[in-house]
This record gives C-alpha cells, sequence and structure tokens, in this order.
C-alpha cells in the first residue's frame, strides 16, 4: 500500500509538475506573442512617424526653397534699385553741368539754327556775359534770354506767340533719359 500511495503521489507530482510546466510554457508563448506584437506596433509607429518626419521635411526644405528664392529676387530687385539710384544721380550731375556754361550757349545755338530768332525767348537760370557772348548773333538776331526760376540748369525755349515751347531742362532730359537706365537687366 505503501507503494501504491507512492505511486500515487509521485503521480501527483508529476501530473501537478507536468501542469505546471504546460502553463508555464503557455505563459511564455503567450509573453513571446505578446512581445512581438507589442514589437510590430512599435515598428509600425516607428516606421509611421518617421514618413511623417520625412514629409514635413520636404515641406519644410520646400519652404525655405520658395524663401531663399524670394529673399534673391528681393535682394537683387534692391541693388537694381540702389544702383538705378546712383546711376540716376550720376546722370542728373552730368546733365546739370553740361547744360551751363559753353556748351549751353552751343546748344541754343543748335536749336534755333535755320529759325526766326526773333520769334522765341530762350528761358535759362542765370543770364551771364559768357551766355551772351557765345549768343551774341542770336541776341542781335532777336532772340531774348531770360533768367526763370522753372530752370536750373538748360533751356527753355518758348514761342512768343504762346504756341508752344522746347524744354531742353535738366529735368526734362532726366525724364526723357531715365527710362533707358530703368531698363537694365542685372
Amino acid at each position: 500500500m505503501e507503494l501504491q500511495i507512492h505511486d500515487l503521489v509521485s503521480s501527483i507530482r508529476k501530473e501537478g509538475i507536468d501542469a505546471a510546466n504546460e502553463q508555464a510554457e503557455q505563459i511564455i508563448a503567450d509573453a513571446k506573442k505578446k512581445a512581438a506584437e507589442i514589437i510590430e506596433s512599435a515598428n509600425a509607429d516607428a516606421k509611421a512617424a518617421a514618413e511623417a518626419a520625412s514629409r514635413e521635411i520636404a515641406v519644410l526644405r520646400e519652404g525655405a526653397i520658395e524663401n531663399a528664392e524670394q529673399a534673391k529676387r528681393d535682394a537683387v530687385i534692391s541693388f537694381k534699385k540702389d544702383v538705378l539710384a546712383i546711376v540716376d544721380g550720376i546722370l542728373a550731375s552730368k546733365v546739370r553741368d553740361e547744360l551751363s556754361g559753353d556748351a549751353l550757349g552751343k546748344l541754343i545755338k543748335a536749336v534755333v539754327a535755320g529759325e526766326d530768332v526773333s520769334q522765341y525767348d530762350a528761358e535759362i537760370a542765370e543770364v551771364t556775359d559768357a551766355i551772351k557772348a557765345e549768343l551774341a548773333d542770336e541776341i542781335k538776331a532777336g532772340l531774348e534770354l531770360k533768367p526763370s526760376r522753372n530752370v536750373a540748369s538748360g533751356f527753355r525755349l518758348a514761342a512768343k506767340d504762346g504756341s508752344g515751347y522746347f524744354d531742353c531742362s535738366d529735368e526734362e532730359i532726366m525724364q526723357l533719359l531715365s527710362p533707358y537706365f530703368r531698363e537694365m537687366d542685372f
């Protein structure tokens, strides 16, 4: 009987150990399966996050490229404006300088050449002895030189009957020349 009890206890023990081992194997299998699911879910989340980050980087990169292009265009426009302002200043200064002294007298002579000068008044900034000397023949023929506050440099040739005038002042010449410089491409 003792042997039977011993066999019975052994059998119960074996069944308990086998059941515990089977339960442990099931727990381990479930844990491995759960770990694989967690890893798979984490990998999917990481892949989705990486794709979202790649899309965001592409959008940011495209925006940065557009901003850089806009900044480049703005810089070119600003540079062109600055250069044109300098060119306008130089041009205005040169035109003003060239429309005075001997050159002014020669220019008036060229404009009235072949005309009945007695029909015109030449408005200039200042009537000087040099200009009177340069235009002596024209003055004798009836051309009148008149100082004018409206002419800083150059002259305005006006018909005495008020029918019209020819404006050759520095401001008018600058307005005529400026468009040619504004169309410069950089």
